[in-house]
């Protein structure tokens, strides 16, 4: 039987989200509805393309006549959808006040339209707290021991730390690693936002006396989920671009190790691409050529010629900058959290499909 997957937001995470299930749809057996909130004019044109890829529209009840006058038709209201959704993936703001307001509700109250298990919700980065803390290919284990109907995908930049920490570790944390520290260089907005824009660079506070900003903490408590506990702190500043954000990371590994082994590790890692570019715009540039619907899925772009590896008492440190592919590296973790919960294990073979759109170079 098809499960039913709804998500909710058509933003800078939900559209492209929702264009992939709903290319994937057959091969992932789902049907993929998307939830709309306010109809705009110039968006008529997004929403055409997803229903034309395959996905279902899903209003409020009291703005099915507004959606009509652009030429929508919804195939039923917000109140059946969420009823009917096996898998709900809220990709708003607003992910934990929904929690509150409407999915504790219905988890408590509904069980999915199969009516074998609960629903799973899922939330994204800025929903601190929503659930379990996940990332495609770093704590799948813990994916898989989860007890909760509650998954949080993390940011796009938590994408990028945890995997170079598992990576350069040999995947043990716990043995291999000894700190880290990351210098996010964040762009100022979203290429399809209209505002907060800045004219200059803007350094940011270190709110946290143990981690600096959110970034470390948010990583150090993904690795939580699966027995770690790593040394990490992170600092982060904006700067006036909308390509892509930059991490600089000095990461300490105990015993020697030398350039050609970082890079084997690197390579090993289907997650990771290298790069010999060395401007964001060149590297949004080929994902826009050659990434799906212009999207780099990857976790992180190394760029390859900024890799200094040195070795100071006893341990071997790694420093260098990599890209982070910020509408694309998360997208991944949302379908396989979404295969997890209506195919169990077998979600894992189920995401190969989406092998081909990952990098080995860029």
């Amino acid at each position: 039987m098809l499960k039913n997957v709804l998500v909710v937001g058509t933003g800078t995470i939900g559209e492209p989200l929702i264009g992939l299930l709903s290319d994937f749809r057959d091969e992932l057996g789902i049907r993929v509805f998307f939830h709309k909130r306010t109809p705009l004019l110039d968006e008529k044109a997004k929403v055409n393309s997803l229903v034309k890829r395959g996905a279902k529209l899903v209003v409020d009840k009291d703005k099915k006549e507004a959606f009509a006058n652009f030429g929508h038709t919804a195939v039923t209201t917000s109140g059946p959808a969420f009823d009917l959704a096996d898998v709900i993936i809220d990709c708003t703001p607003a992910g934990n006040d929904n929690k509150e307001n409407i999915y504790e509700a219905l988890n408590n109250y509904n069980y999915c339209a199969t009516r074998d298990k609960k629903k799973t919700f899922i939330a994204q980065g800025s929903e601190k707290g929503f659930g379990l803390p996940y990332a495609f290919g770093i704590n799948d284990s813990a994916l898989m021991e989860n007890t909760d109907n509650y998954v949080q995908v993390v940011s796009c930049n938590t994408h990028n730390i945890c995997s170079l920490v598992s990576t350069l570790s040999g995947k043990d944390v716990n043995k291999n690693f000894v700190s880290g520290d990351f210098t996010c260089i964040r762009r100022a907005n979203d290429i399809s936002q209209n505002g907060s824009f800045i004219a200059s660079p803007q350094v940011g506070k270190h709110g946290d006396n143990a981690f600096g900003t959110h970034h470390a903490k948010d990583a150090h408590d993904l690795f939580k989920t699966v027995g770690f506990t790593p040394n990490l702190f992170s600092s982060a500043l904006k700067i006036n671009s909308q390509y892509m954000h930059l991490i600089r990371f000095n990461i300490a590994l105990k015993g020697y190790a030398t350039e050609d082994d970082i890079l084997n590790l690197l390579k090993e890692n289907k997650h990771i691409a290298l790069t010999h570019k060395t401007l964001t715009n060149k590297v949004f540039s080929f994902g826009r050529d050659h990434g799906y619907y212009g999207r780099i899925f990857n976790h992180t772009v190394i760029a390859q010629d900024s890799l200094n590896v040195s070795r100071s008492y006893g341990n071997t440190i790694v420093t260098g900058f990599c890209f982070t592919p910020q509408d694309g590296n998360s997208l991944l973790s949302s379908v396989a959290a979404t295969l997890h919960s209506v195919h169990g294990e077998e979600y894992l073979s189920k995401m190969k499909v989406f092998d081909q759109f990952l990098f080995d170079e860029i």
